[in-house]
């Protein structure tokens, strides 16, 4: 590609073109531009967007690698105007970077592939908001681990929504899906204490992951605890604690957080978990601090998922962060 500084990454199988006659009620897939073989202006962009198609390093049987292409297709569902709020997100200017290339077996070699992707974001074009869509959850951590090489004097926080800890152990699971926050922790890349874990519930969490978060000091919030006081509120108490103590706040969300009937399409689906409003509510209100400054979305297996439901959710998901996002700017 002519000018593209990412020799780590592939053009996004799917191409939409960009509507350039029309003003106003755009859909998503009009609204996103995709980076190609002409020379590209980084500094008219606000929004970057990586998909990171990786599931070898799930734990569970996951064709999460599929998921940026899913949630790239179901952007014509949707429009850039949330009625919600009044606020058409295409005063953003948003471009798709592609997929970072992956190995067919080596995980370590696309894990470098990830870290490598970050770091060149950040070198290129810092000024703009990088989301990424996963891909497994082991992702998160080569992404953090990219930022800090990038910014190796920041501080790191990390709001994780998820239904899980995510903490377990690295000498038995490797770089997997179920160890992003340990390895973050392990490798000194982000402190127990500045991890604020909200959505864990039930009967899906072993007793040892616990003792492991209160030993290294990592904050969390059940989903029953969260319901009892408001997401909302456990979302910005959150992020004041965290603001007053990183530099950056990277925000992952699992969308195993969501109760199984609002997201059937993921690895690890159980009852119990959020409501899609709450999670809705709760990027929005992440998206309006001006702390956060990265965002993943994680573990969902389209070919699980029921009439595109998770999907959907995911790209709302996305949608609703950009909406606190815009919120942030005016």
């Amino acid at each position: 590609m002519s000018n593209y500084p990412y020799p780590m990454l592939n053009r996004p199988s799917m191409i939409w073109t960009k509507q350039t006659d029309k003003t106003s009620d755009l859909k998503v897939h009009e609204w996103i531009e995709t980076a190609g073989d002409t020379e590209v202006n980084w500094s008219n962009y606000d929004v970057t967007i990586l998909g990171i198609p990786l599931s070898k390093s799930s734990i569970s049987t996951s064709a999460a690698s599929e998921n940026p292409d899913a949630m790239r297709q179901a952007w014509k569902s949707f429009g850039t105007y949330n009625l919600d709020e009044d606020i058409d997100l295409a005063t953003l200017k948003v471009i798709d970077l592609g997929d970072v290339k992956q190995h067919v077996t080596d995980i370590a070699y696309s894990h470098k592939r990830i870290k490598e992707a970050m770091v060149a974001i950040r070198s290129h074009h810092p000024h703009t908001f990088p989301i990424s869509i996963g891909g497994d959850h082991s992702i998160t951590a080569m992404l953090v681990k990219g930022w800090k090489e990038a910014h190796p004097n920041e501080t790191i926080g990390i709001l994780q929504l998820d239904s899980h800890f995510d903490l377990r152990d690295l000498k038995t699971f490797g770089p997997a899906n179920g160890t992003p926050i340990r390895n973050l922790i392990e490798s000194g890349t982000v402190k127990g204490s500045h991890v604020h874990n909200i959505g864990l519930h039930g009967f899906f969490n072993a007793k040892e992951l616990k003792d492991y978060a209160d030993h290294v000091g990592v904050n969390y919030t059940t989903m029953k605890q969260a319901r009892k006081k408001g997401i909302q509120q456990v979302i910005t108490d959150a992020l004041e604690q965290l603001s007053q103590q990183v530099d950056t706040i990277y925000l992952t969300v699992d969308m195993d957080v969501l109760d199984i009937i609002h997201g059937p399409g993921t690895p690890a689906a159980a009852p119990g978990g959020m409501y899609t409003e709450e999670l809705f509510d709760a990027v929005q209100t992440a998206g309006e601090h001006p702390k956060v400054k990265a965002m993943d979305i994680v573990c969902l297996d389209p070919r699980k998922d029921v009439g595109q439901i998770t999907v959907k959710n995911a790209v709302h998901t996305m949608l609703s962060f950009l909406t606190g996002y815009c919120k942030r700017e005016k």
